[in-house]
């Protein structure tokens, strides 16, 4: 290929990704109450700029400051958590990449598979969950919550409704999508003091037996001060859990899914992984995977995890 025509295609491939990025983030609001709710997550919470809110909103960043002046945003502040109350988790709004590095491998990340948990010891780091980010069976990569490798409706030219998190009374989210071919995935999370719990279940709706159904399912830590070098030498990996500590080796997050098949992270992201496998499914079975992300203070780990492996939490 020549220079002019490299040059042609990068730019050509690069407004491709910047208006499938811009399209994947923006999210019409419809009224005030809504808005309220997510200017108080991305600014207050997230701490997002009037620009990175604005990039959410489809406002330029002067909207975005008058609207939050105009609807008291301006004056919330993080409420302050005892350390018997839940931790934090909200809908990650989108709009800020969740990766530090490797962007190329998750274009227009869907903000709809993805929740903030903000740590207990900081309120303004968090890790970001993608439950899930990808879906694979014997059809092939059947889900993937952002663009990179085409799923087999991808391959279709079928485009997938946008989702949203569902809020719940008891402070969990949950949401349910069912994909072109009949597949459901069911995915669900709730914090308590110290842990997040988590579902995800899948039901083939096919008419056919489904097999080979394994899931990625990512931690992001770039938004957890002290997590978020992009190395291995701070992480650990003993299926099922993936572990990391912080710079000062005295806190700890830990991310853990039943029937592991790969335990694993990516350093230039910087993420953990602790993906699972549902068994084989005949038409109208269903399955159900369960998982958690631990907060932990102390010196060491090797103690809290031995307490983990006999909890009966993967049940």
């Amino acid at each position: 290929m020549s220079a002019f025509l490299s040059a042609v295609f990068i730019t050509v491939a690069g407004a491709f990704l910047a208006n499938a990025q811009d399209a994947s983030q923006f999210r019409p609001i419809r009224d005030d109450a809504e808005l309220r709710q997510w200017l108080v997550n991305m600014l207050v919470y997230h701490r997002f700029s009037p620009e990175e809110a604005g990039d959410v909103l489809g406002y330029s960043a002067d909207k975005v400051t008058y609207e939050s002046k105009r609807l008291g945003v301006d004056k919330e502040s993080i409420k302050v958590r005892r350390p018997s109350d839940p931790l934090t988790l909200l809908p990650y709004p989108g709009g800020r990449h969740p990766r530090i590095g490797f962007l190329e491998g998750a274009v227009a990340p869907q903000r709809e598979t993805k929740f903030s948990v903000f740590t207990p010891w900081d309120p303004s780091s968090y890790v970001v969950m993608d439950l899930p980010e990808a879906i694979f069976s014997n059809l092939g990569l059947t889900y993937l919550a952002h663009t990179h490798i085409p799923t087999i409706f991808d391959k279709e030219g079928v485009k997938l409704d946008r989702k949203e998190w569902t809020r719940n009374a008891d402070g969990s989210v949950s949401l349910v999508r069912k994909l072109p071919n009949g597949i459901t995935y069911r995915a669900w999370a709730r914090a308590y003091p110290g842990e997040v719990r988590m579902e995800l279940e899948l039901t083939n709706g096919t008419k056919e037996p489904l097999s080979g159904l394994k899931v990625q399912q990512c931690l992001m830590l770039k938004g957890a001060k002290g997590f978020e070098a992009q190395t291995s030498d701070n992480k650990r990996f003993d299926s099922p859990y993936a572990i990391v500590h912080d710079t000062s080796k005295s806190r700890w997050i830990v991310h853990a899914w039943s029937r592991p098949q790969r335990v694993w992270g990516n350093p230039p992201c910087p993420c953990l992984h602790s993906d699972p496998q549902f068994p084989d499914l005949k038409p109208g079975e269903s399955a159900r995977l369960v998982g958690r992300i631990w907060f932990h203070e102390g010196p060491e780990i090797d103690s809290f995890l031995n307490r983990m492996k006999v909890s009966g939490w993967d049940r």
